[in-house]
């Protein structure tokens, strides 16, 4: 077993119409063992920018506290929030710097950028930047994702579509996927507002 499989994972970003929905599923576990149900995939990085990461807990938790600590140097610096783009620049930089020995994090991160366009993009543990238009997955259910994602995406959607659509995606890929699982926990968000949402897994 791969260390990227170790805790399990699932995390994907869709794009819709001026806004983005990002997700993830709940389940800890080492292994086969589940050890939690309300595990932390999704991080805030202010009010139109979150980031997702599938891989090893503790580098979740490790890697998120250091572009927490970056981020908020930027905006003492800039007096401002970072840029969805710049923001995965940074992110590929502090992954790209440990490539020797490096996070065992695959991020997911989207964000609404200039004129609320969504900005979606996913990469390796080294920092290899993927960039799409329409959705990006993570995590040890990304073979399901994929499927399920190709199968239910839809140009354009506005956000309660949206949230229809990346909620049914998820809970039919963690189903395939015995290393993830227990519901899962969706963001939707706007120019206006952040939605968030727990879904109720199948074991719940």
């Amino acid at each position: 077993m791969s260390i990227f499989e170790y805790n399990g994972s699932a995390v994907v970003a869709m794009v819709g119409k001026n806004c983005f929905a990002i997700a993830s599923d709940r389940r800890l576990g080492v292994q086969l063992q589940t050890i939690a149900t309300d595990f932390q995939r999704i991080f805030k990085i202010h009010d139109h920018l979150f980031i997702g990461l599938s891989g090893l807990a503790t580098d979740v938790q490790t890697l998120y506290q250091r572009l927490v600590f970056r981020h908020k140097l930027y905006q003492l610096r800039e007096e401002r929030d970072m840029k969805p783009d710049t923001f995965a620049s940074l992110v590929s930089a502090i992954l790209y710097e440990k490539r020797f020995g490096p996070y065992l994090c695959q991020p997911v991160i989207a964000g609404l950028g200039e004129d609320n366009k969504p900005f979606i993009c996913t990469m390796d543990s080294i920092g290899a930047k993927e960039l799409a238009k329409d959705f990006v997955v993570s995590g040890t259910a990304s073979e399901s994702l994929y499927g399920a994602c190709e199968a239910m995406y839809k140009p354009d959607m506005e956000a309660e579509e949206l949230f229809e659509t990346i909620s049914q995606a998820l809970l039919s890929s963690v189903d395939r996927d015995c290393l993830s699982g227990w519901g899962g926990h969706v963001y939707v968000v706007t120019p206006n507002e952040v939605k968030e949402r727990i879904l109720k897994g199948r074991m719940d």
